[in-house]
């Protein structure tokens, strides 16, 4: 076997394998190692917003993984891509810009990870990102990630707006501010008409440090231990098996689906099913794989009267016309991934915060993305913002290379459902005010005959589809499920960290990106001895 020895070896060049990449490095006496299973982020569809809508259709840079089958779901599999290139998610993702909810890493805090409350990432937030509305307490204006607020110029997303109001709620300016309720602009990670991910924000500008070591299409099949220290890794380039080893530490970053797997493969898991699949017990924690959740998604789709959607794009003439302006002055459709404006809403007015998502989707697409229906509509994707069903991540075999099995127990909560069905009724009732009626067509889904409560929730159970939002299956915690501490080290390991969305106790009330980037910027720190960034003392409101 080919070895090599570093100070830090990071498995996974997604969100938080870039973000430690880039800090770890700084130190020009540190040697750094970034393995990645996938390729490079060189694909002019990934840096255009607008190219997202190729990359969804043809599921390129990605894990083309399928759930076990959700039996709250009618027994189907459900499309669970996971991004295969550097930058992981944020090279294929929609470019959302969004933290959650305030109270989401309260509830870290209160669960007995000291260091996580919102006052102490606000800091860390604000030091990953550049945002360029203007400048106020709630962002930063020096980070790597551009962020830009989308407009609302559209149509479609004007009436959305407005029909918010028509139907009583109010505008929200800024869903990463104070507040999070109310009808308003979704922040994109977009800057000067290119995506900023991970990888473009973080290990371009770094790239040619001489001590980081970036490896792609670099599959991971294993730690290696002396004893309980952790101090190799195994990983094959095709037929090539290599051995990487680590003076300080091994950082897993592969994310909640492929950490906990690599954890099981290595020994570290519950007993029980390691010697189920031949595997020699390092540690015997139980939680690696359990805890995971995930959003699930609902659609109110609507035919559109006006030739206003995204399918306008896909005519020869207007997307030739499209990509010479883009090429040009870094402007027009592909300077935009589509998605401007959101929504959070109550599914019950006593409740002390939103409990449902809806972002509005300016075309109308089937398969989780992977096609574009040739029709011009909109529809509202609706999720529960912070799901009680978890599920689970398991080995299928020792075979590296072979897809672990993945239940997200979707819908498993009957106050899932109920939040769910509260969501479906509320998007047909904005759909259904003024601001709407020059623009809307017939209701395409549910539609207008699935009125009860049992028919909604079987629509739901039939065309519901899986979010991309996995969190949780090595979480941090004190009590015997958890897999790392406040530190992010492995329980009962030495010189093992996870860095990635697997360690988030709770599912954030929105998408998952810039929460991981947070958890990276905050591990960092922690790897390299320095003290936290202070916390910071929110306006009243805010609390």
């Amino acid at each position: 076997m080919d070895e090599q020895e570093f100070d830090y070896v990071i498995v996974g060049g997604g969100v938080g394998g870039c973000v430690l990449a880039s800090r770890l490095s700084e130190d020009s006496q540190t040697r750094v190692l970034l393995l990645e299973a996938g390729g490079r982020d060189s694909s002019p569809l990934i840096s255009a917003p607008g190219g997202l809508l190729p990359i969804m259709m043809a599921g390129s840079h990605a894990w083309r993984y399928m759930s076990a089958p959700q039996r709250h779901l009618d027994d189907r599999a459900l499309y669970t891509p996971r991004g295969k290139v550097l930058g992981g998610g944020s090279s294929i993702n929609g470019m959302v810009y969004d933290r959650g909810f305030h109270s989401d890493y309260d509830r870290w805090a209160q669960a007995g990870n000291s260091g996580w409350s919102f006052a102490e990432v606000l800091p860390y937030f604000r030091k990953l990102e550049s945002f360029h509305p203007h400048a106020d307490d709630w962002h930063g204006q020096d980070g790597p990630i551009q962020v830009t607020r989308a407009g609302q110029d559209h149509p479609f997303a004007k009436a959305f707006i407005e029909a918010g109001q028509q139907a009583g709620y109010g505008f929200c300016a800024d869903f990463n501010g104070a507040r999070r309720e109310g009808f308003g602009p979704v922040d994109l990670t977009v800057g000067r008409g290119r995506r900023s991910s991970a990888s473009s924000a973080y290990l371009t500008p770094v790239v040619g440090r001489a001590n980081l070591t970036i490896v792609t299409n670099a599959l991971a099949e294993k730690v290696v231990f002396d004893g309980r220290r952790a101090c190799a890794v195994q990983y094959r380039i095709a037929d090539t098996v290599r051995v990487a080893r680590a003076r300080r530490e091994i950082i897993l970053a592969a994310g909640a689906i492929a950490t906990p797997q690599l954890l099981l493969l290595s020994g570290i898991g519950a007993a029980g099913h390691l010697a189920e699949h031949g595997i020699g017990v390092v540690a015997d924690l139980p939680g690696v794989g359990r805890n995971l959740q995930d959003h699930l998604a609902a659609h109110v789709k609507y035919r559109a009267t006006k030739p206003l959607s995204m399918l306008r794009y896909l005519n020869p003439l207007r997307g030739a016309a499209a990509m010479g302006q883009y090429l040009l002055f870094r402007s027009g459709p592909l300077a935009d991934p589509g998605m401007s404006v959101a929504c959070f809403v109550k599914s019950d007015p006593a409740l002390d915060e939103p409990d449902i998502k809806m972002l509005l989707v300016m075309a109308l697409f089937s398969h989780n993305g992977q096609k574009m229906v040739p029709m011009h509509g909109f529809y509202a994707h609706i999720n529960v913002a912070r799901p009680e069903s978890t599920g689970s991540v398991s080995l299928a075999s020792g075979d590296p290379a072979a897809a672990p099995v993945i239940d997200q127990n979707y819908n498993g909560s009957k106050n899932d459902r109920r939040v769910m069905r509260e969501g479906v009724r509320i998007a047909r009732h904005v759909f259904g005010q003024p601001a709407f009626d020059y623009l809307r067509g017939d209701e395409l889904a549910p539609g207008a005959a699935v009125t009860s409560d049992e028919d909604v929730d079987a629509y739901i159970r039939a065309g519901a589809e899986a979010d991309y939002h996995s969190v949780g299956t090595a979480r941090m915690g004190t009590d015997p499920m958890a897999v790392v501490d406040a530190q992010l080290r492995v329980h009962g390991i030495e010189s093992l960290r996870v860095v990635d969305a697997s360690v988030m106790p709770h599912l954030p009330g929105g998408n998952t990106a810039i929460p991981v980037a947070m958890v990276a910027e905050k591990a960092a720190d922690m790897i390299l001895g320095r003290p936290p960034l202070a916390a910071v003392d929110l306006p009243g409101e805010a609390r």
